[in-house]
C-alpha cells in the first residue's frame, strides 16, 4: 500500500467532508449542537478522527448527536480504509492530521478544543 494512494484516499475523503458523511447520519439540529458545544469547549475533535467529549456533559441529545456522528465517521474511515488498503483506524488518524494541517483553512476553528495524539486536549 502506497502512502500516495493512501493520501489520494485521504483527500477524496476530505474532499466529500467527513461532515459530509455524518451529515446524513445526523440532523441539522444534531449539528448545530455539535457546533455549539466544539464552540463552548464542551465537545472536540480527536487525533483518532472522531469527536470526544472534553468536559462531561448531561445532556443525552448531544450525546446522542456525537454518537451519530462518530458512526457515520467511522464508516466513512472503512470505506476509505478498504480503498487504500490500510486500518479504519490509520484512516481516522489521518483525517484528522488534514483537520489540522496548516496550508488548508482549518476545519477546528480558533478557540475550539482539540485532542492529540497523546491525549492531551489543547486548544486552538
Amino acid at each position: 500500500m502506497s502512502f500516495r494512494k493512501l493520501f489520494v484516499a485521504i483527500a477524496a475523503l476530505a474532499a466529500l467532508g467527513v461532515a459530509a458523511g455524518a451529515a446524513f447520519a445526523q440532523t441539522s439540529q444534531q449539528k448545530a449542537m455539535i457546533d455549539a458545544a466544539k464552540g463552548q469547549g464542551v465537545v472536540g475533535e480527536q487525533a483518532d478522527g472522531y469527536l470526544g467529549f472534553r468536559t462531561p456533559s448531561s445532556d443525552e441529545n448531544l450525546t446522542v448527536a456525537v454518537q451519530a456522528t462518530n458512526t457515520a465517521r467511522r464508516a466513512a474511515y472503512e470505506r476509505t480504509a478498504q480503498a487504500a488498503g490500510v486500518t479504519a483506524e490509520v484512516a481516522g488518524a489521518r483525517m484528522f492530521e488534514r483537520l489540522l494541517e496548516a496550508q488548508t483553512p482549518p476545519r477546528i476553528s480558533s478557540g475550539q478544543w482539540y485532542r492529540n495524539d497523546r491525549g492531551q486536549w489543547v486548544q486552538r
